[in-house]
């Protein structure tokens, strides 16, 4: 007998699907004002960040490796520490992942399994407090 294992990357749909999230996600970073903290940890242009972002979501969604095959471990606490991450910069950010998604992925149940590890993701990569 042979079980058929869905990963959350087909669930979606796939690399189009993982596409729209990490695009809509930039685009709200870029342009919501309450976002504007998260949005000067980056550089001016969001264009690599939302390649390699688009690369390390594929992979941790069960889809393809790109962002190991590519760049390594993604070790992302210590590629992190050059940008200070505070409260209200994890904030923002999670702020716009949940917009992303919400606008992005339809199926409520698979946004909640992709929501809580981002979260706790998210609080992990925090670096420093605020002020």
């Amino acid at each position: 007998m042979t079980e058929k294992v869905t990963t959350l990357y087909q669930a979606i749909g796939g690399d189009p699907a993982v596409r729209a999230l990490t695009r809509r996600f930039y685009e709200l970073m870029d342009r919501l004002p309450e976002a504007s903290n998260v949005r000067a940890v980056h550089p001016p242009s969001l264009q690599e960040s939302e390649e390699k972002f688009y690369e390390y979501m594929s992979g941790y969604l069960g889809g393809p490796p790109l962002y190991t095959d590519k760049r390594g471990h993604p070790r992302l606490r210590s590629r992190h520490f050059v940008a200070e991450i505070g409260p209200v910069e994890r904030d923002e950010w999670l702020l716009c992942f949940r917009r992303a998604l919400d606008g992005t992925i339809e199926s409520q149940a698979l946004r909640d399994l992709i929501w809580a590890p981002v979260e706790r993701l998210a609080y992990h990569m925090q670096n420093k407090e605020q002020p």
